[in-house]
């Protein structure tokens, strides 16, 4: 392969490296609504140049993430409590219906991978590592969902979830919250493998309801 290929190849990598670490920062609160991000001081941090840094926030600009602003950098964007409500509802009519074919029909295989996804996920929230904690949250969920066999439904679901905030994951971390949220994916696994596609479902729906919630930074009491 020639230089130019391989060094375009290198870009793309570290541009996709500082999007995912940046929009799981934004989607875990790190960086809060309104705060202002400059391409040099967001390149001096990761330790790259300018190029990947300037591509990842654009790219975050066009999902909605952030807001360029002249001349100063870009702005990270607000989503209303209305928008995650409606995000949470769809997700929850996408997400929690399914549960009652798959209890019983999960392969082995899927099964242990579920497992040590939701371990890592309660791993990560206690530890506050939520790039990790976003990335294995994610995984599990459209692990499961594909089992389906559904590509639309996988598909809709990933999209929707990069459209989400979940602000209150810095917070819930330094209390017991976001660990018992995080245990209810290893509760789910349970429930399906049991057979239980009823309270699978239930779990499910509470579940995805945490999006305009405890992960928000909202009362569910």
């Amino acid at each position: 392969m020639s230089p130019e290929p391989m060094r375009l190849l290198e870009v793309q990598s570290l541009r996709e490296q500082v999007e995912r670490t940046l929009s799981s920062r934004i989607v875990a609160g790190e960086f809060a609504p309104g705060t202002v991000l400059t391409v040099p001081t967001l390149a001096a941090e990761f330790g790259v140049s300018a190029t990947p840094v300037r591509e990842a926030m654009l790219n975050l600009a066009r999902r909605g993430f952030l807001s360029p602003i002249r001349n100063r950098g870009f702005r990270v964007t607000e989503i209303s409590l209305d928008e995650l409500k409606e995000l949470g509802e769809v997700r929850a009519l996408l997400e929690a219906p399914p549960m009652r074919r798959l209890a019983g029909n999960l392969p082995d295989a899927t099964v242990a991978r579920l497992d040590e996804l939701a371990a890592e996920i309660v791993a990560a929230g206690r530890e506050g590592r939520f790039e990790d904690y976003l990335e294995a949250d994610t995984a599990f969920h459209l692990t499961l969902l594909e089992v389906t066999g559904n590509r639309h439904l996988v598909r809709l679901v990933s999209e929707l979830r990069q459209q989400t905030r979940l602000v209150g994951l810095v917070n819930l971390a330094e209390s017991d919250a976001l660990v018992a949220s995080s245990l209810e994916h290893a509760e789910l696994v349970r429930l399906l493998v049991a057979g239980d596609g009823v309270a699978a479902e239930a779990l499910m729906q509470r579940h995805v309801g945490h999006v305009a919630g405890l992960w928000s930074g909202q009362d569910e009491a």
